[in-house]
């Protein structure tokens, strides 16, 4: 075990509670540390359901085609906690090192004291105190839940913020109301900052124009004062200043066109010095794992069918469910083979709805449970999850077992999917190291 994670766990057992929505101990543990969040380089905070790792990634890909030192703070990790906190440094940035994270941890356990506080929250002042030692250009800061009164929302006055598509999720800490949702997503906009927002639903768009008006942030609103789409091969953005012609993301799937042009919004609004040239090479660049991410090699792909074709996303919702279903269907018209999903999730996740729009195109639903995860489904409970929603479905004993029993009369496509979790575990089969 790395020290690291020794320390992390210890940190784990500060506060009964994972998750405890609030800031008292956050700006506790941040006076002690002296207030590293006052001493950050510029932030632009981004919320919303879906597609914030996305929109983050291209924003860091355009900023460092820029030449731009960018700071960058994601959750959950796949494989290492060191994927979380991301450094600037010539050349592209790099991961938090074990030594770096490991003094900081060890700093921030210090200064706590055997205080109650929950392991995001202990580990979220740690990359801030991390962020203010090292110098950046930018520091992108992704929420972990909610908005609110997540422990990323300590940031006053930010660059810019940005809200991603907002749908059902976290239903035990966010509530099951769309509007609610939205609201709670909302909390980080700051007066006089500008906001970019990505396409909603109606009902979450309401509230969010509502807070922005409220405390008197400019929206740049998807639809309205700027879009991004796909025509004929490419990507279209437009915005108050014009049109721009640019490449097909890397990232695949019509949903990364919102995502891009809500990065390519944001960095826009920041007023940042990102040229055409810079998001061409972002778009180009842009690097993202377990989201639509193809898996050309290694022990996953061998212990599948000769020629398959296999894909590997984290997403976990309904609106999740439902982009992945588009863009497979779409993979379809263009090179029919026999679609099997193989899915592990937790059982916070609506699974049913996920799997709803699978129901027309996939042959059937291998089910595992993610290793180590207590809050799994169990195979058996997803694989009745899987057909409530009108799939064919058989549980598994793990991953490996389940590529090797998948039957096809030519090579099969392959989508691993339902957690992030479970990509972690996939990735980990994969011994993958993400940079």
């Amino acid at each position: 075990m790395a020290r690291s994670d020794a320390i992390l766990d210890r940190l784990a057992g500060l506060h009964p509670k994972i998750i405890d929505l609030s800031l008292e101990r956050m700006w506790s543990i941040l006076a002690a540390l002296d207030h590293p969040h006052q001493k950050l380089p510029p932030v632009i905070h981004v919320a919303g359901t879906n597609g914030k790792g996305s929109t983050i990634a291209f924003m860091r890909a355009m900023l460092e085609a820029a030449g731009l030192g960018v700071h960058v703070y994601t959750s959950p990790h796949l494989v290492r906690f060191h994927e979380r906190i991301r450094l600037a440094a010539p050349g592209g940035g790099k991961l938090v090192t074990e030594a770096e994270l490991t003094e900081a941890l060890e700093h921030v356990e210090r200064v706590n004291a055997g205080a109650p506080i929950t392991i995001f929250e202990i580990t979220t002042a740690a990359a801030l105190h991390l962020f203010a030692k090292h110098p950046a250009d930018v520091l992108l800061l992704e929420v972990g839940l909610g908005g609110r009164l997540d422990a990323t929302n300590v940031v006053g006055t930010p660059l810019a913020t940005t809200i991603t598509p907002v749908s059902l999720d976290h239903a035990n800490y966010l509530g099951d109301k769309l509007a609610g949702i939205a609201r709670e997503k909302a909390g980080i906009i700051k007066p006089g900052v500008p906001c970019v927002v990505a396409a909603q639903p109606d009902e979450a768009m309401d509230v969010i124009v509502e807070a922005g008006v409220e405390r008197n942030a400019p929206l740049f609103i998807s639809g309205r004062d700027w879009q991004a789409r796909g025509e004929n091969g490419r990507m279209v953005f437009q915005d108050e200043d014009g049109l721009i012609d640019l490449p097909l993301p890397r990232l695949p799937g019509r949903h990364q066109f919102e995502n891009a042009g809500a990065a390519i919004a944001t960095l826009r609004a920041a007023g940042l010095p990102v040229a055409r040239g810079h998001i061409e090479t972002g778009l180009l660049t842009v690097s993202w794992p377990a989201r639509m991410q193809p898996l050309p090699s290694g022990p996953v792909v061998d212990a599948a069918p000769y020629g398959s074709e296999i894909w590997l996303d984290g997403g976990h919702n309904a609106s999740a469910g439902v982009a992945l279903a588009e863009r497979l269907a779409e993979m379809e018209d263009r090179d029919s083979r026999p679609l099997v999903l193989v899915s592990g999730m937790l059982t916070s996740k609506a699974a049913r709805d996920f799997f709803a729009p699978f129901a027309d195109i996939a042959r059937e639903v291998l089910t595992v449970e993610i290793p180590g995860e207590p809050a799994s489904f169990s195979a058996e409970g997803l694989a009745a999850e899987a057909m409530a929603a009108g799939l064919s479905a058989r549980p598994m004993p793990d991953l490996l077992t389940a590529l090797s029993t998948i039957k096809a009369e030519e090579p099969p496509r392959i989508l691993i999917c339902g957690s992030l979790y479970f990509a972690g575990h996939v990735l980990a089969v994969q011994d993958a190291v993400l940079a």
